[in-house]
C-alpha cells in the first residue's frame, strides 16, 4: 500500500466505505467498557486499583537512582519497597 493511500484508511477500511459521523450518529455513540459489559466482556485497559500511586517530582543523589536503575527493570518499584521498609522499620522504633 502506498503512503497516500495509508493515510486514506483507518483499520483498514478506506475512507469511501466508512459512514460519515453525523450529529445524529454521534448521539448514537457509546463508551465501549459499557458495550463489552453488556456482552459480559472485561473492561479494556488497566484495572483501577484499590490503592493508588501518588505520583512526585523527587531530587534524588545520582548515586541512589544508579544504584536501583543498575538492577534493571523495575527500579522504581524496588525502590518504593525500600522506603516503605525504612518508614515501617521507623515506625517501629517509634
Amino acid at each position: 500500500m502506498s503512503n497516500s493511500n495509508a493515510k486514506n484508511r483507518i483499520y483498514g477500511v478506506p475512507d469511501d466505505e466508512m459512514p460519515e459521523l453525523t450529529p445524529e450518529l454521534a448521539k448514537k455513540l457509546r463508551p465501549l467498557n459499557d458495550i463489552l459489559a453488556e456482552r459480559g466482556l472485561p473492561p479494556v485497559g488497566r484495572p483501577k486499583s484499590a490503592n493508588p500511586k501518588v505520583s512526585v517530582s523527587l531530587r534524588l543523589d545520582r548515586e541512589v537512582v544508579e544504584g536501583f536503575k543498575a538492577e534493571g527493570p523495575g527500579w522504581q518499584t524496588r525502590m518504593n519497597a525500600a522506603l516503605a521498609e525504612s518508614l515501617k522499620a521507623k515506625r517501629k522504633r517509634a
